[in-house]
Parts: structure tokens; C-alpha cells; sequence
């Protein structure tokens, strides 16, 4: 873990053109670096002298040459009312790239600058930065996610609000924002913490009784505390139990779209895609490989996967592509199985439907422009689902089919609402490993072992759902975090 008592910079805007770009410095010399560096239009506008969460205009200058970098308005936020709990500085400018990084450039240069050297009479008239002391100020540059790690070390957020910073960051639907900004207010830390109190204070008690038990009485608290843990680790089931929904809300659903060859699968993909994602031709067999694609229908996550057709093949190119679809089909949460109802069903068709029959599947009767040869009663020989009329040349019944998106994952299985759900891998191992030590404590209870037997595996429940919060987390796993945070959070 890096110093903590370093001042940090990083340019906080995407590393791109734009109109607007922000540098952000945060630590105990941000205030004075930034006013080193900061002419304001307006007497007694200086940095130094600003109040928190006020701004002012000027220009960012290097103070070598006094040369002026960018015409800029500067943010002010004092500790501890900031992100990271320490003096923050903003720097609004311009948003070309080479002006961030003539800036950043100066700020981590300062240190080199023992001097402010204006000799710019429209600056002396007005400023007297002689009697400002800034020898020694260092400021380094930021490394990803450094801010959120330190607005974790300082206290003002727990592991997994900081962990739901990114997940917002790289959230691709409506879904995913909302979870994690659920997770940002703290609803799963408050759900882990209160849970923890209630094992933490049952496991004073029994030290207690078991040091002093003239004035703490155990008789009768096991049943109780047996009662309790199977509560509590309800609680905890509950949360593992979210964790599929919540990596298909992060993720995406894994939606396959499958059949055999020629029956309109890339077609379909690109209506979904809104683009020309996929070749399509009337040759049977274009599509060799996977194709993958992200799309949000309605708010719904789908990571939409476009496989090749599948049937008895003797090349050998195409048979991979038909085993990678296969494997694909074993694989995703929802199968969007296409048939072509201007052919009949054939031996292909049957071998497919065989496969998928007890899995999540919608039926797409596709190119429902042409005289159809298939009816339903013809697929309910072999698949008991719902069944889309649809045709990928006229980008018609895919709104029947958003309908039936919007029932399954909002209504069915993998439906949605304000329960907290558990999105992090890490998160739901530490919950599995607090049940598994509930449980132990559970069975020494029912085994009638001594009550100190209890308190191992309860601290260790304690100590598990800890790593969740932060409570219980060393250098190495905080800095594994938050190393794949983007530069300037």
C-alpha cells in the first residue's frame, strides 16, 4: 500500500477529447500545490483563501516561466467533507489531452520549484505570492482508484461501498446502476453489520458468562442462541441465493440464440444489436464461430451470444463451430431457439429441441413473411415454451418478445426488485464460509459441546462476513481491488 500521506493528482475525466476534462489533488498539500500554480481574475480568490465547496476563475500558469497553461475554474473541498476525507482540489479545464497534461505534468513537478517567479505586472498589481511558504510541496501521481481506496482507509465508506464505485462506473444497463448504487448507500453493508452484532454480542455474552458466572447465567441461552443462528444464517442464504441474479445483473444474461443453419439467427442478432453486428447471406453455414454482443432491451442486460447452426457436419471448421455453440447452449441462463416456418421440422431441428428442452427458452418462429410449413403443434411434440411469431426481414413480433423478457426478469426467475443482491464473487464466498461456520456452531450446540466450543466458529462467521465490509482485510486484498479501478477514482 502506497503512503498515505502523499498528495495525489490524476486527471479525472475519460482519456479523450471533450469540451470539459478535471484534475483531481487530494492530501495535505493540494490546497497550496494548486494555488501555486492558480492566478484567479479576482483579488482574494487564491486557492488558499477560498472556503470549501466554493470555486474560482482564472489561469492555470507554470510558475517556472509564467507562461499560461489554461484558463480554468478551480473547486475547493476542505476535510473532511470530501471523497477521500482530506483536503480535495478540483481543476476544471479544457478537455484536450495534452492541456490535462501539461497540468498534471506541473503538478507533480512542483517539488523541483522552490520559488514562484511572476514577474507578470497584471500579477503582482494584484497578488503577493512571495509570502506564501511553498518549499516542499510534493504531489505524486494517483494510481487507479487511489481516491476511492482512500476514502475506504479514511472511514467514510466500507469495502463493498467502495467496491460498488466501479461496478456503477462500468454499469451497462439501468439494472446494474441501480444495484450498485444500492450497494454505494450502504445497503449491504448495513445488512452485513447488522448481522454481525448479533453474533458479536452473542459471543460477548457467552465470554462473559463463561468468566464471571456468579452474575451471567447460561442456563437456557443455548436454545435461544440456536434460534438466533438459524436466523441469522437464513439471512445469509438469502443473500448466497441472490448472487446468480446479481452476476446476470452485472453481466448481463447469458442469452444464446440457437438453431440450425439458415434459419435467421444473424438476421435476429442484428435487429437485437440495432446494427449490421453479424454477416448474413443465404448460404447455409456463414456463421463458424461465436459472436457476442451487449445490448440492453428495456433495462434488461442481455450478453447476447450468436452461434453457428447446428447439424450433422462432415467439415471440420464448421463441426468446431457447431461443438462451440453446443457448449455455449450448456452454459447460458436464457436460449433464444430460432425455427425457420417456411421449412419443416427436421432431424437438426429435433436434435436441438431434445437438448434444450429443460432449459430457460424462448421459441423465435422466425420469417413469419413467407408461407409458414410449421405449426405449434409441431414444436409441442418436443418443447413445452413460449413461442414468438417473429420475422427478422420485417423487424416484426420482437416487441411480443421484449414483453417476454420484461415477464421473465422482472416476474420469474430472475426477476428484480429492492432486495439487496449479491453482485462480487468475493462477497459471496466470504457469505458461503459464514454460513458453513453458523452451521458448525449450530451442530456443537446440538451435540451438546461446551459454549466455548461456539465462540471459535462464530468469530469466524464474524471474522468472514468482515471481509465483506473491510473489517477484516489485509494490504494485499485491498490493493487486488482496487487495482483494476480506472486512473482518477
Amino acid at each position: 500500500m502506497t503512503d498515505m500521506y502523499d498528495t495525489i493528482a490524476a486527471i479525472a475525466t475519460g482519456m479523450n477529447q471533450g469540451g470539459i476534462g478535471i484534475i483531481r489533488v487530494s492530501g495535505s498539500n493540494a490546497i497550496l500545490a494548486v494555488d501555486k500554480m492558480f492566478i484567479p481574475k479576482k483579488k482574494g480568490k487564491e486557492v488558499r483563501q477560498l472556503d470549501s465547496y466554493t470555486a474560482a476563475y482564472g489561469n492555470i500558469i507554470n510558475p517556472k516561466d509564467n507562461s499560461i497553461i489554461d484558463e480554468v475554474i478551480v473547486l475547493v473541498m476542505r476535510a473532511p467533507y470530501t471523497y477521500t476525507k482530506e483536503d480535495v482540489v478540483e481543476i476544471d479545464c479544457h478537455g484536450g489531452m495534452q492541456v490535462m497534461k501539461n497540468i498534471l505534468h506541473v503538478l507533480i513537478n512542483l517539488n523541483n520549484l522552490t520559488e514562484v517567479n511572476i514577474d507578470n505586472p497584471e500579477y503582482n498589481d494584484n497578488f503577493e505570492k512571495n509570502t506564501v511558504n511553498y518549499n516542499n510541496i510534493k504531489v505524486r501521481l494517483a494510481r487507479p482508484g487511489e481516491f476511492t481506496e482512500r476514502a475506504f482507509l479514511n472511514g467514510r465508506i466500507d469495502l463493498s461501498q467502495a467496491e460498488s464505485v466501479m461496478e456503477l462506473i462500468s454499469a451497462k444497463s439501468e439494472i446494474a446502476a441501480k444495484t450498485a448504487v444500492s450497494h454505494l448507500k450502504g445497503s449491504l453493508k448495513n445488512k452485513i453489520e447488522d448481522i454481525r452484532n448479533e453474533l458479536i454480542h452473542n459471543i460477548a455474552f457467552i465470554e462473559s458468562a463463561l468468566d464471571d458466572p456468579e452474575h451471567y447465567s447460561l442456563d437456557g441461552f443455548t436454545e435461544q442462541l440456536r434460534q438466533i443462528l438459524e436466523s441469522k444464517k437464513n439471512e445469509i442464504d438469502n443473500l448466497i441465493k441472490t448472487a446468480d441474479n446479481g452476476r446476470m445483473i452485472t453481466e448481463g444474461i447469458s442469452t444464446v440464440i440457437l438453431g440450425k443453419p439458415n434459419a435467421g439467427k444473424s438476421s435476429i442478432l442484428n435487429v437485437l444489436a440495432g446494427k449490421e453486428r453479424a454477416i448474413v447471406t443465404d448460404v447455409a453455414g456463414t456463421t463458424r464461430d461465436t459472436l457476442e454482443e451487449f445490448i440492453s432491451i428495456n433495462g434488461i442486460p442481455l450478453n447476447i451470444i450468436d452461434t453457428a447452426g447446428i447439424r450433422e457436419t462432415d467439415d471440420l471448421v464448421e463441426k468446431i463451430g457447431v461443438d462451440k455453440s453446443i457448449s455455449a447452449m450448456e452454459q447460458a441462463d436464457l436460449i433464444l431457439y430460432i425455427i425457420d416456418s417456411s421449412v419443416p421440422v427436421d432431424e437438426n431441428d429435433i436434435s436441438i429441441m431434445e437438448k434444450i428442452k429443460n432449459r430457460q427458452v424462448i421459441i423465435l418462429s422466425n420469417k413469419s413473411d413467407l408461407d409458414s410449413v410449421v405449426n405449434e403443434e409441431d414444436i409441442r411434440k418436443y418443447l413445452d415454451h413460449k413461442i414468438i411469431e417473429i420475422s427478422a426481414k420485417n423487424r416484426s413480433g420482437f416487441e411480443e418478445l421484449y414483453e417476454e423478457l420484461d415477464r421473465l426478469f422482472f416476474q420469474g426467475r430472475i426477476s428484480y426488485n429492492d432486495e439487496i443482491y449479491i453482485t462480487n464473487e468475493r462477497h459471496k464466498q466470504a457469505l458461503i464460509n459464514a454460513v458453513n461456520s453458523i452451521n458448525m456452531a449450530i451442530s456443537s450446540i446440538d451435540d451438546g459441546m461446551p459454549e466455548d466450543f461456539y465462540t471459535i466458529d462464530l468469530m469466524s462467521a464474524y471474522e468472514q462476513l468482515g471481509y465483506i465490509i473491510g473489517q477484516s482485510v489485509d494490504d494485499d486484498l485491498v490493493n487486488t481491488i482496487f487495482k483494476d479501478f480506472c486512473m482518477g477514482k
